[in-house]
């Protein structure tokens, strides 16, 4: 429990909170961009990419978005930890503590869903 009945403890939280929610939107747009760089390239290269250089990059870019997707999921509970441990002095009144959580779950989400699509699509 923090003892600095201080509102700039939550939103420290809150920025770190939102910093994880750019690393994994990050992550998972540069995973999709792998796994599309190889699907261009066997489209560029009429066919001639081998099978292996295509599932590599396939496996490299779904992982990448699946990354992103539970680090988003992870860091929304992680941030749920240290609002618990805040005083009713640390949170100013009226402030809506779940709109960044509600981000990070929304982004965990789509990006899931983005790796069930990708997998679908490829197998």
């Amino acid at each position: 429990m923090s003892e600095l009945k201080d509102p700039r403890v939550l939103f420290a939280a809150e920025r770190t909170l939102l910093s994880w929610n750019r690393t994994c939107s990050s992550l998972m747009a540069f995973g999709f961009v792998i796994e599309r760089f190889g699907l261009f390239a066997q489209i560029s290269m009429g066919g001639t990419l081998k099978t292996f250089q295509r599932h590599f990059s396939f496996s490299v870019g779904v992982t990448f978005v699946l990354l992103g997707s539970l680090l988003a999921i992870y860091s929304l509970f992680q941030h749920k930890k240290v609002v618990k441990t805040l005083t009713p002095a640390e949170i100013p009144p009226g402030y809506n503590l779940h709109v960044g959580m509600l981000t990070n779950g929304i982004i965990g989400a789509l990006g899931l869903l983005l790796t069930v699509h990708l997998l679908t699509g490829f197998l």
